[in-house]
């Protein structure tokens, strides 16, 4: 890394590196247990929105590996690496740090649809292959349908950063008639239905007509409504109680999830 081209990069607080420090420590016990099992024939890591690869620390003014670089590092080693980001200047940077690696594989595009069309159709639970995953947006820039992929191939479980600061911002007002239909779009996208609508809105009956009002809990009955998705409509047989990832003020800017097939694996995370 050059030191003079350390603007870049993304600068984190600290509950950004209690999740690094959670997959820093998952992904050596993920490969442990996979190499242990002979008839699998693979096991990789997935990074969907994957940066530069390294971050600045708000709290102890120095550089840190994120999450590819870690997954790197795990030993036993990954079989294989699939990094995807949006910004060719962020894959550029990755390939720079993978150089002379062949087990890394480094796509520049919306992941979304590199995921769909050509990863996970590879991983799946008969091919006896099996994946980590990092969906880590910046916003609600993830799709349903991959978040759906992964479950029903049976073979990839996630980790999925659950953006609820840009749902408040821009989807999750008090009145939800002033919303702009984009934005509501975008929620649903994330989602996959408009059932979101009903976990954060309830309807009681006013003088006149009947009126929608936010949830005073809504952070916290979101979140559990989509640990219950992950579970209903992904298939994700276990789903660990969703972490708050909060900023300096203490509010929550995103819910960390964990959604797997193996009772043995969440034992670790």
């Amino acid at each position: 890394m050059v030191e003079d081209e350390s603007e870049r990069f993304d600068e984190i607080g600290y509950w950004s590196e209690i999740k690094l420090e959670i997959l820093k420590k998952y992904a050596p016990a993920y490969t442990t247990i996979l190499s242990k099992q002979s008839f699998i024939k693979g096991y990789y890591y997935i990074d969907g929105f994957a940066g530069y690869g390294f971050h600045k620390s708000k709290t102890r003014s120095e550089f840190i590996a994120g999450s590819p670089i870690n997954a790197l590092a795990a030993k036993p080693p990954f079989s294989g690496h699939y990094w995807i980001d949006l910004d060719g200047k962020k894959t550029d940077f990755l390939r720079e740090q993978a150089k002379g690696n062949n087990t890394v594989n480094i796509y520049q595009g919306d992941c979304n649809d590199i995921l769909l069309k050509q990863i996970f159709p590879t991983i799946q639970f008969n091919n006896y292959k099996r994946a980590l995953c990092l969906l880590d947006p910046y916003g609600l820039h993830l799709k349903w349908d991959v978040i759906l992929a992964a479950g029903q191939s049976r073979a990839i479980e996630i980790f999925i950063n659950f953006p609820v600061m840009d749902m408040n911002m821009n989807v999750l007002w008090n009145n939800p008639e002033k919303v702009d239909v984009t934005q509501s779009q975008r929620m649903t996208s994330f989602w996959g239905d408009e059932s979101w609508k009903s976990a954060v809105y309830k309807k009681t009956r006013g003088l006149f007509d009947t009126i929608e009002e936010k949830s005073a809990n809504s952070n916290e009955e979101i979140a559990q409504a989509f640990n219950r998705r992950l579970k209903e409509v992904a298939g994700f047989e276990y789903v660990a109680h969703p972490m708050p990832m909060r900023n300096t003020k203490g509010a929550v800017v995103y819910y960390l999830f964990f959604a797997n097939m193996s009772r043995l694996s969440l034992k670790v995370s």
